[in-house]
C-alpha cells in the first residue's frame, strides 16, 4: 500500500503532535487498569470506611476498579511511603489525613518529605472528632469529666497509640481504655447503638447526625478542631492525570447518594481543586508545627 506525500505528511504531523503531548494522551486513556488506593490505617476504621466509599463511586464513575489497600504502621508512614515511592503514573494514590500534616513536625526524621514528595489531588470530606467513653466511665457529660479530672488525686491521662480506630474501639468497648478521641465515622454506629457514650464533638457546632451530643465549644468557648480527608499521588504524576482524577472525585462528591452517606457518618463533602487542597495541607502543616513546638511535644 502506497502513501501519498500528503497522507505521509499528515501522519507524520499527527505522530509528532502526539509525542509532544504524551501527558494529554495518557490522561485521555486513564485509567486503563485498576488503581491502587492506599490507606495508612487499619481496616474498619474511619479512614478505611470513607476511602472504600470513595473507591466504590470512583470505580463506577471511571470504569476501572479503585482497590483499597491497607498499609498499616508507624503512625501512617508505612502506607504513605509506599504511595510516594510508587511510579508517578496515577495508578497508586494515597488517602491523606491530618496525621500527614502533624507528623511532618512531630517525627524528627521521616523517609519522605510529604509536602515536597506528593502531588495533591483532591479534598474529599470534612468532619468532626468525637470524645467517647466506655459506658462504665463515671462522667456522663463534659462538665462531669472536667470535675473528675480536678477532684481525682494523681489522675494522669496517658496516650495509647493504636494502629487504627478498629482496635482502639475494641478496647474501649471492652473497658481496657476509658476514653477515646476518634474521627466521627469510626464511632457513630457504636454511639447510635448505645454501646459507648459520646461526651462531645470537636467542631464549633453540633453535628446533624448526633444532635443530642454537645459541641465541646459549649463548655470551652472557642474550641474547634475539624478533620479533613483527601487524596494525593506521588510527585511527578502528570498534571493531566491529576486533573482528571480531581474532576472525577469532585463529580462523585456531588452525587446525592454519596452526600447522604457522608452525612450519615457525620461528615460533609469537601470538593477542592488540587491547588486548594495543596494549600490546606500546607496551612495545616504550619498550624500543627506551631502547636507542637510551643507545647514542646516530643515522641518518647
Amino acid at each position: 500500500m502506497k502513501l501519498s506525500r500528503r497522507n505521509f505528511l499528515c501522519s507524520a504531523m499527527s505522530a509528532a503532535a502526539a509525542s509532544a503531548v504524551p501527558g494529554v494522551a495518557l490522561a485521555l486513556d486513564y485509567p486503563t487498569r485498576p488503581v491502587r488506593f492506599v490507606v495508612s490505617f487499619a481496616a474498619g476504621g474511619p479512614n478505611d470506611t470513607v476511602a472504600r466509599i470513595l473507591a466504590q463511586y470512583l470505580s463506577e464513575y471511571l470504569g476501572q476498579q479503585f482497590v483499597v489497600e491497607n498499609r498499616v504502621g508507624a503512625g501512617g508512614h508505612i502506607g504513605m511511603e509506599a504511595v510516594l515511592s510508587s511510579p508517578p503514573d496515577g495508578y497508586t494514590i494515597g488517602f491523606v489525613t491530618p496525621n500527614n500534616a502533624i507528623n511532618a513536625t512531630l517525627y524528627p526524621s521521616l523517609p519522605f518529605d510529604f509536602l515536597n514528595d506528593s502531588s495533591p489531588v483532591a479534598g474529599s470530606m470534612k468532619l468532626a472528632n468525637v470524645m467517647d467513653v466506655n459506658l462504665s466511665f463515671p462522667a456522663k457529660d463534659l462538665a462531669a469529666f472536667g470535675e473528675l479530672l480536678q477532684t481525682m488525686a494523681g489522675i494522669k491521662l496517658t496516650h495509647v497509640p493504636y494502629r487504627g480506630t478498629a482496635p482502639a474501639m475494641t478496647d474501649l468497648l471492652g473497658g481496657q481504655i476509658p476514653v477515646l478521641f476518634d474521627n466521627l465515622p469510626g464511632s457513630i454506629q457504636q454511639i447510635q447503638a448505645g454501646r459507648i457514650r459520646a461526651l462531645g464533638v470537636t467542631t464549633a457546632k453540633r453535628v446533624d447526625s448526633l444532635p443530642d451530643v454537645p459541641a465541646i465549644a459549649e463548655s470551652l468557648p472557642g474550641y474547634e478542631v475539624f478533620v479533613w480527608y483527601g487524596i494525593c499521588a506521588p510527585k511527578g504524576t502528570p498534571p493531566q492525570v491529576v486533573e482528571k482524577l480531581n474532576r472525577a472525585v469532585n463529580a462523585v462528591l456531588a452525587n446525592p447518594k454519596l452526600v447522604a452517606r457522608f452525612r450519615e457518618l457525620g461528615g460533609e463533602p469537601m470538593p477542592m481543586t488540587p491547588a486548594e487542597f495543596g494549600k490546606l495541607i500546607t496551612d495545616e502543616t504550619d498550624k500543627w508545627s506551631k502547636v507542637i513546638r510551643v507545647a514542646h511535644i516530643k515522641l518518647e
